[in-house]
């Protein structure tokens, strides 16, 4: 998937065959959605080689899932490239973060974190305290002199679990705004904390995808979908679902 997963946490089991399975997933899905490989099967069903019918199960299950993320987005989270070509990294790299994490938990490895690329996911009976406190960083690129922690969000004594941010920091203009056929280039960085880590990353991309309306458009979702938002926009001034502002805490 072209970045690191990073797993940390307490228990008295044996975690190494554990850990061997939750790794595999991840490779999983990266040998079957990966774009950046030449044989993997979306990159056959791109170049139109292949059909989804005869592709692993598991696309047409993501294709699904991506259908209904845009319905419930409003059509701002889209999985088709402007060469109408399927391209589901929005949401495969969480949820098969999520399914790691799920199969360490069921395996009795519930106190732990798993940082997927910058997006954080908690199980479900992490200690409280310190560990439920997850910093943001700055819009920056963390190459940079000047990065660091924009602010800190503490999840003790919520449901959430989960963190995400989208933003063009390291990977640059990578979002497409499917209403404009254009990059998505209005904001800086959006981060969202959710119950799951796939709503997370969602509505992180959704957000951002949506510019200067990404701000209504969560404030019109954030409760029925269980998600708060904060919004840093390209002149760097912050605002936010109303609900985030209590999850603050000083650096």
């Amino acid at each position: 998937m072209g970045t690191v997963f990073r797993f940390v946490g307490r228990t008295n089991l044996d975690v190494s065959v554990a850990m061997e399975d939750a790794v595999a997933i991840l490779h999983e899905a990266d040998s079957i959605f990966s774009l950046y490989k030449a044989e993997s099967p979306l990159s056959q069903l791109a170049r139109g080689e292949t059909s989804v019918a005869n592709c692993p199960e598991v696309v047409e299950k993501i294709w699904n899932l991506c259908e209904k993320w845009n319905v419930a987005t409003d059509g701002w989270f889209n999985a088709f490239t402007l060469e109408h070509t399927f391209d589901p990294s929005g949401v495969v790299k969480t949820w098969a973060a999520e399914k790691a994490a799920q199969h360490l938990e069921s395996l009795g490895v519930v106190d732990s974190a798993m940082n997927a690329g910058g997006d954080i996911r908690l199980s479900k009976d992490i200690e409280t305290g310190f560990a439920k406190r997850i910093g943001i960083s700055k819009p920056i690129t963390i190459a940079s002199p000047d990065a660091g922690v924009l602010t800190v969000v503490d999840l003790n004594g919520t449901d959430f679990k989960a963190v995400a941010s989208s933003g063009t920091a390291e990977r640059g203009e990578h979002i497409w705004n499917p209403k404009a056929n254009a990059w998505a280039n209005e904001l800086a960085q959006v981060t969202v904390v959710a119950k799951d880590l796939v709503t997370a990353d969602v509505w992180a991309t959704a957000i951002f995808a949506a510019g200067e309306q990404g701000l209504s458009l969560a404030q019109k979702h954030c409760a029925e979908y269980s998600f708060e938002a904060l919004i840093v926009d390209g002149s760097g001034e912050l605002s936010s679902t109303k609900g985030f502002e209590k999850l603050l805490r000083p650096v």
